[in-house]
């Protein structure tokens, strides 16, 4: 019995920890609703008025993005601000024969008159941080824009975002991404619904009540003043953005985010990308967890419930750990609770998850409906894409805890990019991209056995107990073989 015991107090502590987590997500789903009410009436520079047109530095941290980097030199070049109060740095580390094309199209621009120019490292140290530091250092802005290569902005982005520097605590402007192949596939669009969620229900929900938030890594400007305040960039994390934003805000600088300015940006089409991208982010978030805690705990500036939005912002990543923990061990608790009936009230824990699951299907429809209406249709496309997410992202949780679980033991990995394809359409095809990975994961192998896994536990349900059976968990089984079925196949079959 004591195996026993220690699989249903696991099971039951990671139930609960995700429960907490969908009441974290239902407060900031609240705290949306009411911010719609409100307008956003504070201070903004006049750029019609030359003297209150500050200097801005945008700069383009890259690495060998052949596939990108001409459509995003042209797309920069476009950006409509006064060319005397505007430079532009293209901050190259890349290793391969783009650094020739780059400065050869760097070149042209400049012919045009524009302020641009090529820096290049002679080694990366600190990756995206260290290449962003080592530019603020001859910046001429006062603000500094940061776009990744796969990022769009609009010729009048500057002119949306610069004027809300009016106050002068202001230290971070971060703007929503938008998604030029939203509709790719059905990984596109899984992508695009959890970071529409985030950029809705989470950043506003937090942001409208004065919470933490983070600079997202791109679409945003930063306060050079900020930037040296908080202690400049480190590449101690695998997300140094979440790293500077809360050691910028401990530091009490105030963050704006404006959800209606839409920088658009490509999704990764291909799992192998989207793997490498979620490994960096839930790992640098484990990472940042460690880092982080003691001092949002001692802080004397924050309330109480800001310390507890920003622990579980922190713990974000960790959710997938706790999902894995509860997928794998709700087979055997199947069978504890049909052979041990005295034992049967301690599973009434069991529709924690039910409620969870309840829980982000209101908020993440909440959200959905804001942008494409609340129909019969629309109602019935949001079931089928919420539980398609869901399932996936069950089918991710070995990946993205095994990530954690590096970040929270401290074990240092490098900053592996994301591969760019320049894909917005159907047409479009990502073979032949030479910066995927050919080799496949040992990770693939344990997905395809966790796969098998869950089909015993469907399996299970029909045999189960002395009752014919017990389906309650079926439909959770059924979602995470899905899941695990998914990303095993396609991780074997993306390949180019």
């Amino acid at each position: 019995m004591i195996l026993e015991t220690i699989i249903i107090v696991i099971y039951s502590a990671a139930l609960i920890l995700i429960f907490m987590y969908a009441l974290a997500q239902l407060n900031l789903l609240f705290n949306y609703l009411s911010a719609q009410k409100k307008q956003n009436k504070g201070p903004k520079f006049d750029l019609s008025n030359p003297d209150e047109v500050p200097y801005v530095t945008i700069q383009l941290p890259v690495f060998n993005e052949m596939y990108v980097m001409d459509r995003l030199l042209e797309n920069i070049a476009l950006i409509d601000y006064p060319k005397d109060k505007l430079e532009i740095q293209v901050l190259d580390d890349s290793t391969d024969e783009t650094v020739k094309s780059t400065a050869a199209h760097v070149a042209k621009l400049k012919a045009t008159g524009l302020d641009i120019v090529h820096i290049c490292r002679t080694n990366r140290q600190g990756f995206k941080a260290g290449a962003l530091k080592e530019g603020l250092v001859i910046a001429k802005g006062e603000f500094i824009a940061i776009f990744d290569a796969d990022f769009l902005p609009e010729p009048n982005w500057l002119q949306l975002t610069i004027p809300h520097f009016k106050e002068e605590n202001v230290g971070v402007v971060q703007t929503r991404w938008g998604h030029i192949n939203r509709n790719y596939s059905i990984l596109t669009k899984i992508q695009a619904f959890a970071l529409d969620a985030h950029f809705t229900l989470e950043q506003v929900g937090r942001n409208s009540k004065g919470h933490f938030i983070n600079f997202n890594g791109t679409a945003g400007i930063w306060r050079k003043q900020c930037i040296l305040d908080a202690g400049n960039w480190e590449g101690d994390t695998l997300t140094e953005d979440l790293d500077l934003s809360y050691r910028a805000q401990l530091k009490n600088w105030k963050f704006k985010y404006l959800e209606n300015v839409h920088t658009p940006a490509e999704l990764p089409v291909v799992i192998s990308a989207a793997r490498s991208q979620q490994f960096r982010w839930n790992k640098g978030g484990a990472e940042n967890f460690r880092k982080m805690l003691w001092k949002v705990l001692r802080s004397k500036n924050i309330s109480a419930k800001t310390k507890m939005h920003g622990i579980l912002h922190l713990l974000n990543s960790t959710m997938f750990l706790n999902v894995l923990i509860v997928g794998v061990l709700s087979i055997p608790m199947l069978y504890i609770k049909n052979e041990y009936a005295h034992l049967k009230p301690y599973f009434y824990v069991m529709s924690f998850f039910v409620i969870s699951t309840i829980i982000f299907f209101v908020c993440y429809w909440s959200m959905y409906r804001r942008t494409y209406g609340s129909s019969a249709k629309n109602f019935i496309q949001y079931i089928i894409l919420f539980f398609t997410f869901f399932s996936i992202a069950m089918g991710f949780s070995l990946h993205n805890s095994i990530a954690v679980l590096e970040g929270h033991i401290g074990k240092r990995s490098e900053f592996v990019r994301t591969p760019k394809f320049n894909i917005s359409t159907l047409k479009d095809s990502w073979k032949g991209n030479k910066y995927l990975r050919k080799n496949i994961s040992l990770n693939v192998i344990f997905e395809g056995i966790l796969m098998l896994y869950f089909a015993f536990g469907m399996y299970s349900a029909f045999i189960v107990g002395d009752q014919g059976g017990d389906f309650g968990l079926f439909p959770f089984h059924l979602m995470l073989f899905l899941g695990f079925g998914y990303v095993f196949f396609k991780s074997l079959t993306s390949k180019a």
